[in-house]
């Protein structure tokens, strides 16, 4: 980040695909689309709305395309989307989405599982998602980003190769993504663990390095945030209320909470430029779309410390 962007985190929120690819029921697209609309309006810069893949799989991402179509419309807004392969950037790209996020497990049986190919299949898969953004007219032209899924651990293989998951990484950035991030896909990580590997991943790409997925599934998720910043890393992937995990990751839940995220970077000085009692707000818009469905976040429960001030605020002072 720099200091012209007004922010030195960028939180990307994700709960739109993320969260909602784990709960069972879809959430309506009309609430959907006011659910993106209040969290564009708290002051999230960008917002991972959907994914598009087999409705047959995950029904709950149906409305991709439209989605989109709203969303995009939200001035200032960066809009996400993931795709798993080459026919769902097409129709990614069809639908309008400025910027893509492609998932590569480090994991051999999680990407099986999640996308039915090899690791080494997911990045020719990668290479030709680069390939169709080259030949895109430049005004059309959208972002590829990749997150290298399992990173730092697999509940289907245990220990992850951390020479892999940077070998992995490098073949990514050859192969044309624009960035290359870690994710904690079944929250395995642990402080010590983000801090070298981001660390590697930073030495190896560059400015092609990218940011961080972190899930709190056995609590250490905030603890990871701040190993992950002492390696330079300046954005981080959350979900708002915590909602989401992997459905094909067998007990990986618990997506760091939004609102959590934002009040630690916030309280450490770090600009998000994010508003928290909007972010709060929002988490209203989940339970009209999702009835009864869990909410979390300590934030959001204990309230503001008294005398809470914003980073961008103590600076000014």
């Amino acid at each position: 980040m720099t200091a012209e962007s007004g922010i030195d985190v960028l939180v990307s929120e994700v709960g739109p695909r993320d969260g909602l690819q784990s709960v069972a029921r879809p959430m309506p697209t009309d609430v959907k689309h006011g659910w993106i609309a209040a969290l564009a309006a708290a002051g999230l810069p960008e917002i991972e709305v959907g994914s598009f893949v087999s409705p047959r799989l995950l029904p709950q991402m149906a409305d991709a395309a439209d989605v989109v179509r709203e969303a995009v419309r939200i001035p200032g807004l960066t809009v996400l989307a993931l795709v798993p392969n080459l026919k769902g950037a097409e129709r990614a790209l069809a639908a309008g989405t400025p910027k893509l996020t492609m998932p590569v497990s480090a994991s051999r049986q999680h990407s099986m599982a999640n996308i039915r190919k090899t690791p080494e299949e997911a990045v020719e898969e990668v290479r030709r998602v680069c390939a169709l953004r080259d030949e895109t007219p430049a005004r059309q032209r959208f972002d590829v980003e990749v997150g290298v899924s399992t990173a730092f651990g697999c509940t289907m293989e245990g220990p992850v190769s951390e020479d892999w998951v940077i070998t992995l990484a490098v073949r990514l950035a050859e192969a044309g993504a624009d960035s290359v991030g870690l994710s904690d896909t079944t929250g395995y990580a642990n402080p010590a663990q983000v801090k070298r590997l981001f660390g590697r991943l930073r030495r190896e790409l560059g400015e092609k390095a990218g940011g961080a997925h972190l899930h709190n599934t056995r609590g250490q998720g905030l603890a990871n945030v701040v190993a992950a910043l002492e390696a330079g890393v300046t954005t981080f992937d959350a979900s708002l209320a915590g909602l989401g995990g992997c459905p094909y990751a067998p007990g990986a839940s618990g997506n760091i909470v939004t609102e959590d995220l934002v009040h630690l970077l916030e309280s450490m000085g770090l600009r998000t430029g994010i508003d928290l009692e909007r972010l709060i707000a929002a988490r209203a818009l989940i339970s009209e779309g999702l009835p009864g469905e869990p909410l979390y976040g300590h934030v959001a429960e204990a309230g503001l410390p008294k005398g809470f001030a914003y980073a961008a605020q103590r600076k000014a002072a």
